[in-house]
């Protein structure tokens, strides 16, 4: 499949991709205007040509939605663009025309970034020098055409992650195999917002705990429709009574009674817990007015650690402009051990590929090779070590200072043998200050998405949430959990 973004574009200069193609051709235009409509009826009029076009916005109907929710604009679009791909040989999308070249184009880089085609334009020659500086330091690779001049090259397709995109790809990986994600906190307004959306653009399935005419009441008071979630109490439900006998069981040579189980399934975490133990349901999330221990204690518990793993870990997407990359353990270990680490750095892997990422992990420090030491050089040292015996399909790099894992200039400075250094895209930190510190400035400093902290290591999907999240964590979260559940 072909495709081409193309801006400020006359007839001729069109018709050179419908000529240089024998595919069948359909235009993308992600917003319509009075103007495009007359291009192409020029188009057939003078060409005698019969073409399809699909668009997603109609004349400044985009404007108001675009500056109110841009990761929702673009993940629109993004959907039209992948459903028209799956029944098309070659799509030109045709930039936004409606300001000109120079006021609509930063929105017409980030259309085609969002949809990776390549980006083709004309301009006036007057215009070419300070257009194609604009173009180069936003765009891998471009064509910028003087006015006349014909196509000569095509070029490969983009592969930027964008958050839009990226987001949209965990939407509909979600969809692709809908699993069953408890939510014990559903008094709190944001638990209710988010079920609504998830429900509503059936992403996921959804049981809530609690007493239902509590809960319908409390939602129909925020005007909130829950219509589709399950709600199970767990007060006085069908599979306490299971429940207490298997917690019993698992329990009792910690010094559990019966009589300490029969409570425990009554708190609504634990609950949550035993429904994704005994496969009522695929993933519990929570954490919204608890802490991380109350979310985590009952998993480690019950669900327990992986068999190849010995310890839970959290990371983070870090989704940028336009990239994704992984933080971890930003949530769990204080203070890890090299061992540590390299199960760190090995279910991180583990993660980036469960969510469409080839992972190139770096574990960090503040000297790169051989160039340091000291106490925490050491154990970079050790875990590096330890995690390329034991995981020798890893492509890993340590120690390696941050610079040196993501620059490719700085990488062939100081690295330049390595075969992950400006390329990594996990990051392994030495403990969790430097990790919590260090996502949390990127993210402020850097309008990076932060999606997490998702909890690695455990045999079934339990995540946390902040107590300050918002609707839209939540819904992050969940649809993570139950992409987690899927693997």
């Amino acid at each position: 499949m072909k495709s081409a973004f193309v801006l400020n574009y006359d007839i001729n200069f069109l018709y050179q991709f419908m000529s240089n193609t024998n595919k069948k051709i359909k235009f993308y235009i992600p917003v319509m205007n009075n103007e495009t409509k007359v291009f192409f009826e020029k188009l057939k009029s003078e060409k005698k040509i019969d073409f399809e076009i699909k668009y997603s916005f109609e004349n400044d109907n985009y404007q108001n939605i675009l500056v109110k929710d841009y990761i929702s604009f673009f993940k629109r679009i993004i959907g039209d663009f992948e459903q028209i791909k799956t029944n098309n040989d070659c799509i030109i999308v045709m930039g936004v025309k409606h300001y000109g070249l120079m006021g609509d184009l930063n929105l017409n880089i980030s259309l085609a970034k969002e949809l990776n085609t390549p980006f083709y334009a004309q301009c006036d020659e007057k215009d070419y020098l300070i257009l194609n500086f604009l173009l180069s330091k936003k765009l891998n690779n471009f064509v910028l055409l003087k006015d006349g001049e014909k196509i000569d090259k095509f070029l490969q397709e983009y592969s930027y992650k964008t958050q839009a995109r990226f987001s949209y790809e965990l939407f509909e990986k979600a969809k692709s195999d809908k699993k069953i994600v408890v939510l014990p906190e559903s008094f709190d307004e944001r638990i209710l917002k988010a079920s609504e959306f998830l429900i509503q653009n059936d992403i996921v399935d959804l049981i809530l705990l609690g007493d239902s005419n509590e809960i319908c009441a409390k939602a129909n008071s925020l005007n909130i429709n829950i219509d589709g979630v399950r709600i199970v109490n767990p007060k006085n439900s069908q599979y306490n009574e299971e429940f207490e006998e298997f917690l019993y069981e698992a329990r009792k040579n910690k010094g559990m009674s019966k009589e300490d189980a029969k409570k425990l399934v009554q708190d609504k975490t634990y609950f949550g817990t035993l429904l994704v133990q005994t496969q009522k349901a695929h993933a519990m999330v929570s954490g919204a007015s608890t802490t991380t221990a109350e979310t985590i204690r009952p998993a480690l518990q019950i669900i327990k650690t992986r068999d190849d793993v010995s310890l839970v870990s959290g990371l983070f997407f870090m989704s940028l402009e336009e990239q994704v990359l992984i933080f971890a353990d930003c949530a769990v270990m204080p203070n890890p051990t090299p061992m540590q680490l390299a199960e760190i750095a090995y279910v991180s892997a583990n993660s980036a590929k469960a969510f469409g990422l080839d992972p190139k992990v770096a574990l960090l420090s503040y000297s790169s090779g051989d160039s340091g030491s000291g106490i925490s050089v050491e154990a970079i040292k050790e875990a590096t070590k330890i995690a390329k015996e034991k995981y020798p399909q890893l492509e890993l790099e340590g120690p390696i200072q941050f610079d040196a894992a993501y620059d490719m200039l700085t990488a062939k400075s100081k690295m330049p043998n390595s075969k992950v250094a400006g390329k990594a895209n996990v990051f392994i930190f030495p403990d969790l200050n430097a990790a919590n510190i260090c996502y949390k400035a990127v993210q402020r400093t850097a309008n990076s998405l932060a999606i997490g902290p998702i909890l690695q290591g455990l045999k079934k999907p339990v995540n946390d949430l902040s107590r300050g999240c918002l609707v839209e964590d939540i819904i992050n979260t969940v649809i993570l959990s139950a992409i987690q559940a899927q693997e």
